[in-house]
């Protein structure tokens, strides 16, 4: 199964702080272990809302706030995506994670829908997935 491991945002890291390096040392062999053991997608830091956008959509409409965005506790500061054999495999890697903020915080664990998750595909659907995947290089 495929897992969205997004790491919770803090003030810190929502007023742009950057991480000691200490901090980004363990980081970095505990990404080595991920890619060594398969289980590393892809996984990255995200900048501060002040630098992002979100679009609101009402029917045709969409409108474009500028960041930054208020309550920390549901922003997301960075993000892995990782292939693993259950959610409990994915919570005892995230066990083993460094804390990634010199703060308490947290990391959030979501599994990804996958193409049979929503039930019979057209052949026609399944085709347009499967080309999707080959041009992004994205693993099912």
């Amino acid at each position: 199964m495929r897992c969205l491991v997004m790491v919770k945002a803090t003030k810190d890291s929502e007023a742009g702080v950057m991480p000691p390096v200490k901090l980004l040392e363990d980081m970095g062999k505990f990404n080595e272990e991920l890619v060594k053991a398969g289980v590393l997608l892809a996984g990255e830091g995200l900048k501060p809302t002040s630098q992002g956008r979100r679009v609101r959509f009402s029917g045709a409409r969409r409108t474009v706030m500028d960041g930054p965005f208020t309550e920390t506790k549901e922003l997301i500061a960075g993000f892995w995506l990782w292939q693993v054999r259950s959610m409990e495999e994915a919570v005892e890697w995230v066990k083993r994670c460094p804390n990634p903020h010199p703060e308490d915080c947290e990391i959030e664990i979501r599994p990804v829908f996958e193409p049979e998750d929503f039930g019979e595909l057209t052949q026609e659907m399944k085709k347009q997935e499967q080309m999707l995947r080959s041009q992004t290089g994205g693993k099912k």
